[in-house]
């Protein structure tokens, strides 16, 4: 039988100065991890936009 995943998407939206806070950033990725989700990548669709952040686990 085959894994089934379940996918979330969580946007990272930049300061008025188009930089991330680290620690917010961090904090934010550790909090999915604990509730078992597990970061597949990071998606920037560019310059100074939102950070997309793709998690999976299993269902």
């Amino acid at each position: 039988m085959s894994t089934r995943w379940q996918y979330q998407v969580v946007e990272f939206k930049p300061s008025l100065m188009g930089s991330f806070k680290q620690d917010a950033l961090q904090e934010a990725l550790a909090r999915q991890g604990q509730l078992g989700w597990e970061l597949v990548q990071i998606v920037s669709p560019g310059p100074m936009m939102a950070l997309l952040a793709v998690f999976k686990r299993e269902a």
